[in-house]
């Protein structure tokens, strides 16, 4: 197993701690537009619960969370 050069310290998880404070804020933000997205999305095409599916982090495409529609994938938006 390597070794890490740079030791975890209390005095740099200090140093760290805002940067992660700033990363929650944006990550909260993220998740809130996707939300409010996917809300409009199924009000303007009157389909319930449509969202966006991810797949290991990675956007796959569109689809209803009760699959009672046929996941779109994302490449059929690209062509």
């Amino acid at each position: 197993m390597k070794k890490c050069k740079i030791k975890k310290t209390l005095k740099l998880i200090k140093q760290l701690k805002p940067y992660w404070a700033k990363f929650k804020e944006i990550e909260d933000k993220y998740y809130e537009d996707m939300l409010e997205l996917e809300k409009e999305m199924s009000k303007e095409l009157k389909i319930e619960e449509l969202e966006i599916f991810f797949v290991d982090n990675e956007a796959v495409g569109i689809g209803t969370y009760t699959r009672t529609m046929e996941l779109i994938r994302r490449e059929e938006f690209n062509g």
